[in-house]
């Protein structure tokens, strides 16, 4: 009986310590749980500055691989070109130029007129038309008139397109994962400082998309400036050596129409200095000589009396009344 009891107890007490051996397991099992979540959220606070730090890069190499750029299917060329054109009749070759370009789907840019001291017209225009059709533009435009000079240019920016396509999807992204803190942000100093963030990786956003646009413009539509100069107009001259009656008629006429022009020309040249001294001459006249002294007027000469007639004595035998 003895020997029962005692195995009895030996049971009790084996199972008691099981019991608390397992109690005491249990509990350093939920501490360590427990210690390993603590320590764990400071890591995840962390994680989350090192994205945010990340997002700020927005160009680093690891958003970059983050976010694949995509591969450019085609390449991206901008195509101008410029010509000069001698035609006969300017505003006709331009209306031809506009035809030629609207045709092809294209519009009208730029565009300025001027007129020389000779009387020669010359027209600028800037022609946008498709890439597709910009060989097919140049040679009709080409065949308006003499090709004078041509310059044309062809620049590859592939590598700058595919650039900028990489930078807007990593800035979106970025953009995103500023969002994302936004929404799990509490303290009121975060959202600020997240906001300001935001509106500067924004503002870079805008920034790439304009430069987008301006690439897809330039290059899906060529520049063509177009300049039409007009030829000047030339009297044909006959080749005839021996002059006829209307060539000496217009030789004469040429000279006299000349002489006239240069005795136009010389009075022309005289006529202010005789205007001047006409009005000297009738100043002095009417006013200068009016009031001049005048000379004492000479009284006429006498005649001198002459010698008186001798007395004729009476002829000798005759008395005084002539009779003998």
């Amino acid at each position: 009986m003895r020997i029962r009891r005692s195995h009895a107890l030996a049971g009790v007490l084996l199972a008691a310590s099981v019991a608390v051996s397992g109690c005491s397991g249990s509990t350093n099992d939920s501490g360590g749980s427990t210690a390993d979540r603590a320590a764990d959220a400071p890591a995840a606070g962390q994680a989350a500055q090192e994205d945010a730090k990340q997002g700020a890069g927005g160009g680093s190499a690891e958003g970059a691989k983050a976010t694949a750029a995509p591969k450019a299917t085609a390449s991206h060329i901008i195509r101008t070109a410029s010509l000069t054109v001698r035609v006969k009749d300017v505003p006709r070759a331009l209306d031809e130029a506009r035809t030629a370009t609207e045709t092809a789907g294209g519009y009208i840019g730029d565009e300025s007129t001027h007129r020389d001291a000779t009387g020669h017209e010359r027209t600028r225009v800037v022609l946008r038309v498709p890439v597709e059709k910009y060989d097919e533009v140049l040679t009709e435009l080409e065949g308006t008139g003499k090709l004078l000079q041509r310059n044309a240019k062809a620049r590859d920016v592939t590598d700058q397109v595919v650039d900028v396509e990489s930078r807007i999807t990593s800035q979106r992204a970025s953009v995103a994962r500023i969002r994302e803190l936004m929404d799990r942000a509490t303290r009121l100093s975060d959202v600020v400082t997240l906001e300001g963030e935001l509106s500067t990786r924004q503002a870079d956003l805008e920034s790439l998309l304009a430069q987008q646009a301006s690439l897809r413009d330039r290059t899906g539509l060529a520049t063509i400036t177009l300049t039409l100069s007009g030829t000047p107009v030339k009297k044909a001259v006959e080749d005839d050596d021996d002059p006829g009656f209307t060539d000496a008629l217009t030789g004469g006429w040429d000279a006299f129409v000349t002489m006239l022009r240069w005795l136009a020309v010389v009075i022309g040249a005289v006529l202010p200095f005789a205007a001047v001294a006409a009005l000297l001459v009738l100043l002095w006249l009417k006013a200068v000589r009016p009031r001049l002294p005048r000379r004492p007027e000479r009284a006429p000469a006498t005649a001198a009396p002459g010698p008186l007639p001798a007395h004729r004595p009476a002829a000798e035998g005759t008395d005084g009344n002539g009779k003998g």
